[in-house]
């Protein structure tokens, strides 16, 4: 999100859909109640503002798989789809030191497998970028990201400005220290966090669907 906010063409939208997963599941995390209070409860609400005209040529909306995983319908076919993997290692850690017992929908992996699958059962061409291919040449794996997406790419993605940004969603002082510490794709110390015993039967089920999905990623 933060290398697509520095194109001069585009602007960006961080998880829209946070306060409509909170109503659908009922689950905590903290910020709930800013976000709540901050974003449209409804998901044909967010809807229709996602897909209205905004200030630029182009528009980046940052979705998380568990909350697009309980909508009723999102227009997949109107979109350039772009899915984000991880080690499910790194993201598994890094959930542990906000909430105690992530499961599969945190994680989103699953989800994010079979939306793949169905995209492309339906004659779409979805891209896959993987943290750690990402990180091992920005400027490659961006280009050629931008080649797939047929838009310019800019040497502006490749850095920002460290702390909190205006489009962060009001979450972010719950989620975002890392990130805010970044001026750029770099790898974070945290990135070695180490796995918790008790979510290592999570991480092997993750990993299977991180591994099917792997060999699509854009590489430098």
């Amino acid at each position: 999100m933060y290398s697509f906010a520095h194109r001069s063409d585009t602007e960006v939208i961080d998880e829209p859909f946070y306060a409509v997963y909170f109503i659908k599941t009922g689950i905590v995390h903290p910020g709930r109640e800013e976000v709540l209070a901050h974003q449209s409860q409804k998901e044909e609400d967010v809807l229709q503002d996602l897909f209205s005209t905004h200030s630029k040529p182009f528009f980046f909306i940052k979705n998380m798989a568990h909350h697009l995983e309980v909508l009723n319908h999102f227009p997949f076919e109107r979109c350039e789809n772009i899915f984000l993997i991880r080690n499910p290692k790194q993201i598994i850690a890094s959930y542990a030191q906000v909430i105690d017992l992530p499961v599969m929908r945190d994680i989103g992996i699953e989800y994010q497998y079979n939306l793949f699958e169905k995209l492309i059962a339906s004659g779409k061409e979805p891209l896959v970028l993987d943290s750690g291919l990402l990180l091992e040449n920005p400027e490659a794996v961006l280009t050629r990201l931008c080649d797939k997406l047929k838009i310019p790419f800019e040497k502006s993605m490749l850095n920002w400005p460290a702390g909190p940004k205006p489009y962060d969603g009001v979450w972010a002082p719950y989620w975002y220290a890392n990130v805010h510490k970044s001026t750029g794709f770099e790898k974070q110390q945290t990135s070695e966090r180490p796995l918790p015993d008790h979510l290592s039967t999570l991480y092997n089920e993750a990993k299977k669907y991180y591994e099917k999905l792997l060999p699509f990623a854009l590489r430098p």
